[in-house]
């Protein structure tokens, strides 16, 4: 049994995550800035008014969990607001670095003492963050953001590695979920299982990797 942080766990594919990963076995320690029926149900260990774009929020939960060996920690939490030429809005540019890129960022910077030697640390991103992939323009708050968590994962794969745990940026997909307003091809249980199934392939080979749920390594 490993012990598992999901962070962002209340809805979408962070409770996803955390419903699995409970029912194959592992233990589970959920966060969100407020739990929902649907997380309280899974029975699971849940700790609320975590806020990834809060340093001291993350600092507080550090001390709740200290003397925890995690052997892997999932970043889930994110936004995204639609962001034009036509309708910019620096401030929601900025939420969405907090939030996406500066978040599990921060997350790492307090957490890390937690896990333990041989561990993993996974981010979901999106491949809307890949400039080689990008072919349509727009969206430019997440679309910048997701480009600066990758740059950041790929920089804790280095920075970790001395600690000996992997890193690994996810794409989910493209999945039905709140954030997507119900639009995608997949659920978030789909979802869920296929990322699942790849951080349990993350070697110290493949840390700093960036993927698609499928498997697909994504270009930068």
């Amino acid at each position: 049994m490993s012990t598992f942080l999901v962070l962002g766990a209340n809805r979408g594919i962070g409770l996803e995550l955390a419903r699995l990963l409970h029912e194959r076995g592992d233990k589970v320690i959920a966060t969100c800035r407020q739990s929902s029926p649907s997380l309280d149900g899974l029975g699971v260990q849940t700790e609320t008014g975590v806020d990834i774009a809060s340093l001291d929020s993350l600092r507080q939960l550090a001390s709740r969990l200290e003397g925890t060996n995690i052997d892997a920690v999932l970043v889930v939490a994110g936004i995204l607001e639609r962001t034009s030429l036509d309708d910019l809005n620096p401030e929601s540019i900025k939420r969405q670095f907090e939030i996406n890129a500066l978040g599990p960022l921060q997350v790492a910077a307090t957490l890390r003492h937690l896990i333990r030697p041989g561990g993993k640390f996974g981010m979901l991103t999106s491949r809307m963050g890949s400039i080689a992939d990008n072919t349509s323009g727009g969206a430019y708050g997440y679309r910048m953001s997701k480009a600066a968590v990758n740059a950041a994962g790929k920089s804790l794969a280095h920075d970790l590695a001395p600690q000996k745990i992997s890193v690994v940026l996810l794409h989910p997909g493209y999945v039905r979920t709140d954030m997507t307003g119900g639009n995608g091809n997949l659920d978030a249980q789909e979802s869920a299982a296929m990322l699942i199934a790849r951080f349990d392939e993350l070697t110290s080979e493949t840390s700093g990797s960036f993927v698609h749920a499928n498997g697909e390594s994504l270009p930068w």
